[in-house]
């Protein structure tokens, strides 16, 4: 059973994304502000940095496979959040040498993770014809507002899944597996 909890939760995030919009206040949701949910992506961040050992990738195998249904429920063009969530976690995974593994580490790779994404997918899909927004207008009304909400959902994210994810390490270590 424990097997199958991660990527359980990660279905969850993968459907709540679908709706997260709609709990959002008609106001900022109407306006000119884009607000895109990357809340695998966060429970990615906390996963390469809290369950992921420096010879493990499963938080990398786990961002291809969502990120694969991110693009055939939620995009036009297959690949492409593949593809991001899988370098991004690599690159924070990477990072994970350096920073401490607590709240101030996940803030830093969260941003750094939340841009890298963001800025990835908004080039394939500038060149891909998908998108036409100007740099500037994209930096203020996409980027920075998308970074905010999502790093908001990675803290309140924190303090719930960091000591699962540890334990979870915990019992991968001593021979009780939690992932596929």
């Amino acid at each position: 059973m424990k097997r199958l909890i991660i990527p359980f939760i990660l279905f969850v995030l993968l459907i709540m994304e679908g709706v997260a919009l709609e709990l959002l206040p008609v106001s900022l949701v109407t306006g000119d502000i884009v607000i895109v949910p990357h809340w695998i992506l966060a429970f990615l961040v906390m996963m390469a940095i809290f369950y992921d050992r420096e010879n493990t990738y499963m938080s990398i195998l786990y961002g291809v496979i969502f990120g694969l249904l991110i693009d055939v429920v939620y995009t036009g063009v297959l690949g492409v959040y593949m593809f991001t969530y899988a370098v991004v976690i690599y690159i924070v995974h990477n990072l994970t040498k350096l920073l401490h593994a607590n709240i101030f580490g996940v803030i830093v790779l969260g941003i750094v993770g939340l841009l890298l994404a963001e800025i990835s997918i908004n080039v394939v899909f500038s060149f891909v014809g998908l998108s036409e927004m100007k740099w500037s207008t994209y930096l203020l009304y996409r980027m920075l507002p998308t970074v905010l909400a999502n790093l908001l959902f990675l803290l309140l994210l924190y303090p719930i899944t960091y000591k699962w994810l540890v334990n979870w390490q915990q019992d991968d270590l001593r021979g009780k597996s939690v992932y596929l």
